[in-house]
């Protein structure tokens, strides 16, 4: 699969707000497709699943793909997915999530965002990080931009690198404003590229995911 895997350092991080930008960016020059093989916390709405960030991902490379194909298992629980689907007895397992991502993507570049943090639990027994393993896909970390990103972006870090995975950097995603020296302090720390991201201030963003991807 030619592609990147989309994690963060923690649920709620902005993982889908900087992959939509990645999206848009990436469609100019690339034929992308998006994947979300399991999203929670849906709605259930005339017996239909509404997967919001799967939606949002399938709307931002203009997609005419069936959502069931951007994201075939959904849950209205608001838990991990492996949590999710024990709630309603059903197994969810690491293949199926491999099968969902690699459906119909041909030679595409592949887009996949996980669900929460790179060692949350995603499927029975199986955490964000084995699924970027069997998809062999290099990783992009997101770290909110706030006090203690840079102890949460290092441990994702550590994570990912335990587990033999490509970094292709970590993003800092800057959700409010603030005068908080995170990027600087990570540099001297690791050497996996650190990419500050915010709404206001892309075209830095963009010519540099363009150049590491």
């Amino acid at each position: 699969m030619n592609g990147v895997f989309i994690t963060g350092s923690n649920t709620e991080v902005g993982k889908t707000t900087v992959a939509i930008e990645i999206i848009k960016h990436l469609n100019k020059i690339r034929l992308v497709k998006v994947r979300k093989p399991v999203e929670t916390n849906c709605d259930l709405v005339d017996g239909s699943y509404i997967p919001k960030d799967a939606i949002a991902l399938k709307e931002a490379c203009n997609s005419n793909e069936p959502l069931n194909i951007v994201c075939p298992h959904c849950f209205t629980l608001e838990a991990s997915p492996e949590e999710a689907s024990a709630n309603i007895g059903k197994a969810l397992s690491l293949d199926d999530l491999v099968q969902a991502c690699n459906k119909q993507v041909g030679d595409s570049f592949v887009l996949v965002e996980g669900a929460g943090g790179i060692y949350s639990p995603i499927a029975e027994r199986s955490l964000n990080s084995d699924l970027a393993v069997f998809l062999q896909l290099p990783v992009i970390i997101v770290v909110r931009d706030e006090l203690g990103a840079i102890s949460q972006g290092l441990l994702a870090i550590e994570a990912a690198k335990k587990n033999n995975l490509k970094i292709v950097c970590l993003v800092l995603n800057e959700i409010h404003t603030n005068t908080l020296s995170n990027k600087e302090s990570l540099v001297g720390y690791t050497d996996v590229p650190i990419l500050p991201f915010s709404k206001g201030n892309l075209e830095f963003f963009y010519s540099e995911i363009e150049r590491l991807i």
